[in-house]
């Protein structure tokens, strides 16, 4: 017989993941995946993610190895918007330490935690799903939400005083993932043949940058529950520094999911909906999830860089002729009611989409 999922108390909203895996009892059924299918995550094949030299990408000569490099971009983010990236200019030991930090906040006493919680309709601050409507299904997480860019939109009363070294840590890889973003940015429009500006441009003088701190503790259910459900992510870029041990990300291609690999040293890469929009649907922004583990936690971080809020994101005029009409329409502020479309079960960026009659 299949185990019954207990309903969702008042009080149990108030519960961190962590304090119901901690609990052992049966998950609150809003933490159930509502189709029937099962998730059978451990028997999913693996996705062959392509691994991108950046060190090419920034080159400024026009050798082959640079051409070929291009080609390769283009072909992954227009199949299925993921790449790993290498050669980044961060050192192993450096990459270590970002994960370290991230595994010592959240095993601090869940006290402790909790004094960084986020407040209400706030994203900054440690705290799981919001929860918009009551039929709603939660995440199998919690996270830290911080933002980084620009320096007038961060919090840092929500930034972790433990380990002292968290500030530090997190500023240093801001900056040298802004670095990085640029470079793979420009060389998207590059593999386009547009120029090199085209979608950094629509960035503004001050984009955005966020991180998400996910802790996944082991749940009872892992055919039943999700630890994030099945996404696009509201960004323009995506970074993820996987778990070093535990795989969980899973991706959406050709109707088909796929287990993303662990690939040491590399920065997970994923295509956001802005830069979809932006790209008039060239490049793809991966529908992707992120399964549970029965007996292992998982630790992760994700940074996202958007274009500043006033920035209006349009289709490139390059990528639009009589044989490729435009898809989208223009947006600003994309983010504005992302989280809520989502949670309502929608796809934020069909909402933008072009309708012919």
């Amino acid at each position: 017989m299949a185990p019954t999922a207990t309903a969702l108390k008042s009080e149990e909203l108030a519960l961190s993941v962590e304090e119901l895996s901690i609990e052992g009892n049966n998950p609150p059924k809003n933490y159930v995946v509502k189709d029937s299918e099962s998730i059978n995550s451990s028997r999913l094949p693996l996705l062959e993610v392509p691994t991108i030299d950046i060190g090419l990408l920034c080159s400024s000569s026009s050798s082959f190895q640079v051409e070929e490099e291009l080609k390769k971009l283009r072909s992954a983010l227009s199949s299925f918007g993921y790449i790993q990236a290498v050669n980044h200019g961060m050192s192993t030991s450096f990459l270590d330490e970002v994960l370290e930090v991230t595994r010592r906040f959240f095993k601090l006493p869940l006290e402790e935690k909790k004094k960084y919680s986020r407040e209400e309709n706030e994203i900054d601050g440690y705290g799981n799903d919001i929860v918009y409507t009551h039929n709603q299904t939660l995440d199998w997480n919690d996270r830290l939400y911080l933002h980084l860019l620009p320096e007038s939109i961060r919090k840092f009363e929500k930034w972790p005083q433990v380990p002292d070294n968290f500030r530090k840590i997190f500023l240093e890889f801001t900056e040298k993932l802004k670095i990085v973003n640029e470079v793979i940015v420009k060389a998207m429009a590059k593999s386009l043949k547009l120029e090199e500006n085209c979608f950094l441009d629509q960035f503004g003088k001050n984009p955005i940058a966020l991180t998400r701190l996910n802790f996944y503790p082991p749940c009872p259910w892992p055919d039943r529950i999700l630890a994030a459900k099945p996404h696009g992510d509201a960004s323009g870029t995506t970074y993820l520094l996987q778990d070093k041990e535990v795989e969980g990300l899973q991706v959406l291609k050709d109707e088909q999911w796929y287990r993303v690999p662990l690939t040491p040293d590399a920065m997970v890469f994923n295509v956001g909906d802005q830069l979809e929009i932006m790209t008039n649907g060239i490049f793809k922004s991966p529908v992707h999830r992120v399964a549970t583990n029965k007996e292992r936690e998982r630790m992760t971080l994700a940074l996202f860089f958007s274009p500043e809020l006033t920035s209006e994101i349009k289709p490139a005029i390059g990528l639009i002729d009589d044989k490729n009409p435009r898809l989208y329409n223009n947006i600003i502020d994309y983010g504005r009611n992302y989280f809520e479309q989502l949670q309502n079960g929608n796809k934020p960026i069909d909402a933008l989409k072009v309708r012919r009659h």
